[in-house]
């Protein structure tokens, strides 16, 4: 008499399986959202350090920092990276909200600086001097 060989897996087997995969995706999809997260902060901060080589010709066509923000290319930027801009004669600042970390920003302004977690400084005032991007 032959003996039938039962092959497979029991049903207990498959479970196990199906949840370490479910485990392993879970652990791939959080890890790829902040993957994501860095790369639109990436894009934002080239976004804006892009700005500052466009605000020197528009000061060399224009002799001053006034028009920085209107310029169609440094609107263009602002408008990808969602960021804010303010200019005056002498000076002009533009910052964005990062994604990855949550509550700091970055910020670029007329004197070469670009700050991670800091905030623009005088959106709202005419001082030139105030219109600095700020550590804070």
């Amino acid at each position: 008499m032959k003996q039938k060989l039962n092959r497979g897996f029991t049903l207990i087997e498959l479970l196990v399986v199906i949840a370490i995969i479910g485990i392993l995706a879970s652990v791939v999809l959080a890890s790829l959202n902040t993957a994501r997260d860095k790369g639109t902060d990436a894009a934002n901060k080239s976004n804006l350090n892009n700005i500052r080589a466009q605000a020197e010709l528009v000061f060399d066509t224009a002799g001053d920092y006034a028009g920085v923000c209107a310029d169609a290319n440094v609107a263009k930027a602002i408008t990808a990276a969602g960021a804010v801009c303010a200019d005056t004669a002498a000076a002009w600042a533009a910052a964005v909200d990062l994604v990855g970390t949550v509550g700091s920003s970055y910020c670029v302004d007329n004197t070469g600086s670009a700050n991670i977690g800091a905030v623009l400084q005088g959106v709202d005032v005419t001082a030139d001097t105030d219109l600095v991007c700020d550590g804070a």
